[in-house]
């Protein structure tokens, strides 16, 4: 709202030229990314401050957010990576017991742009429709066809380095009283995927994507687990060639995007997904077990499951709502991953022990 109490109006525009208006909250401003939703009921603030999400703009398809406010014991990065936010209501009294401020402050403060009062059932309809699109978001003044061009004119999301963006530029120990080392190839890593390790007595250093096999083994890690992150993993060229280098020196375990890089070094193909899974809720299967688990999801890439052929890598895992692969594993060297998120931040927890695997291997190696 402005100083006379009266809505503020903001509008998303898209690349196919569809304008969306509604009520402007947070950061007076103008943003541009990938307009992409997320299905969870609960989690904006991990999915806010989740490094995923960097050059998107993150709509959530369950109709009121904000209603529990902002705590930063959930963010999982130091602030909001995500473009800009889209809501159907956004909740402007919220509660709950650890709240510091309400959704509002929280993107006002990191200066994202937000807009409730979309019809956010249309837009999830039109993305599944035709998959992600361009989007420019603006809270302020601007007249439909300048933000349609700004939304037309950005670059696609596959020709941004945004690792670079959202990686540490310096090497980060924590642990380190523990017996045992990981080194993090950081890609984009979330909070609660550094504390899996450690409240299992595993230290963690955590080193840019770019840093240098040579350098990794000077840490004398007992492992190393390459991260999640936002983008195109083939643009991630040096986390590729790490892999291919340290492959028979550690145990190597990946996330997300860790999938896509270990499965690149020995030789898969990745491709890039209509709309791509997002949210807390997505059933995937054990190949080995046929166990079922629910899990938390933030890709808009995967492997191609055919490129798989020939090489010493197979699928452990699938997606049972599209039966796209979840999980990897090498067929003789300790090397293994996942697609989804089992740090579960947001939930759910089901896959929480893929941490004790990755554990135990590590100490047994």
């Amino acid at each position: 709202m402005n100083g006379d109490g009266m809505l503020k109006k903001a509008k998303l525009a898209l690349e196919d030229g569809t304008v969306f208006k509604g009520e402007s909250f947070g950061f007076e401003t103008i943003k541009i990314g990938e307009v992409v939703f997320a299905t969870g009921m609960t989690g904006y603030v991990e999915s806010l401050t989740d490094p995923s999400y960097k050059g998107q703009i993150l709509m959530s398809t369950y109709p009121l957010q904000g209603n529990y406010g902002i705590s930063s014991e959930w963010f999982q990065s130091d602030g909001i990576k995500a473009e800009g936010y889209v809501v159907s209501e956004e909740n402007l009294h919220p509660s709950h017991s650890l709240s510091e401020k309400s959704l509002s402050d929280f993107l006002e403060e990191y200066e994202i742009p937000g807009i409730s009062g979309v019809d956010t059932r249309s837009l999830t309809l039109k993305l599944r429709r035709h998959g992600t699109l361009k989007g420019a978001l603006a809270t302020q003044e601007i007249e439909d066809e300048e933000l349609l061009e700004l939304a037309r004119n950005q670059p696609d999301i596959e020709n941004i380095d945004l690792v670079d963006e959202v990686c540490v530029k310096e090497p980060q120990v924590k642990g380190e009283d523990y017996p045992h080392n990981v080194v993090i190839l950081d890609c984009g890593i979330k909070n609660n995927s550094i504390n899996a390790l450690l409240k299992r007595e595993v230290g963690v250093t955590i080193v840019p994507y770019h840093t240098s096999p040579e350098e990794i083994l000077d840490y004398d890690p007992h492992a190393m687990l390459v991260s999640s992150g936002p983008g195109d993993p083939t643009r991630v060229k040096k986390a590729i060639e790490t892999v291919k280098k340290l492959k028979e020196r550690m145990p190597i375990f990946g996330i997300c995007l860790g999938q896509q890089i270990i499965s690149l070094a020995f030789g898969a193909k990745i491709y890039k997904m209509k709309f791509g899974h997002r949210g807390i809720n997505q059933p995937v299967k054990d190949l080995e077990t046929g166990k079922v688990t629910i899990t938390s999801q933030n890709h808009g890439f995967t492997v191609t499951p055919e490129s798989l052929a020939g090489l010493p890598i197979e699928l452990t895992q699938l997606n049972l709502n599209d039966g796209t692969p979840e999980g990897i594993r090498h067929h003789e060297l300790p090397i293994q991953s996942v697609q989804y998120h089992p740090e579960a931040g947001p939930g759910p927890q089901d896959s929480d022990n893929y941490f004790d695997h990755f554990v135990k291997t590590l100490r047994e190696y």
